[in-house]
């Protein structure tokens, strides 16, 4: 008999992070490392596994992620969105809580594409009165 996976696809920035679920002891591996090596600070791996600690499933899922683009903030920030989403197919009943803590929404906000005849988005050219 197969076993039964689970896949949530998360977005942030430019990051794209496909998250699949499988039942486990809670081994947790981002692009085939650790999540420990992987995520160097403590609080982008907190981030990242927010769902599995509000729905109380830490532990109970292996979790096997690929994730690309962006940079490694914006890359937990996508995993937070497609664990999320990927712990709706395991039980719908998760979804309060999930939606509650605000981990569905995905984060809409992107770098604004730099202007021409200025320094930056927004930054115009220095003015020198001299």
């Amino acid at each position: 008999m197969a076993e039964v996976m689970y896949q949530g696809t998360g977005r942030r920035k430019t990051s794209v992070a496909r998250v699949l679920l499988r039942a486990g002891e809670g081994k947790i591996s981002i692009n085939d490392k650790p999540v420990e090596y992987y995520f160097p600070r403590e609080a982008w791996r907190i981030h990242a596994l927010e769902p599995l600690q509000v729905t109380q499933t830490s532990g109970k899922f292996d979790v096997i992620v690929d994730v690309s683009g962006g940079g490694l903030r914006g890359q937990s920030g996508a995993i937070r969105h497609g664990l999320a989403r990927a712990l709706l197919h395991v039980s719908e009943a998760f979804r309060k809580s999930l939606k509650s803590a605000g981990l569905l929404t995905r984060d809409s906000r992107m770098v604004e594409s730099k202007k021409y005849g200025r320094r930056k988005a927004r930054r115009g050219q220095q003015y020198s009165k001299r």
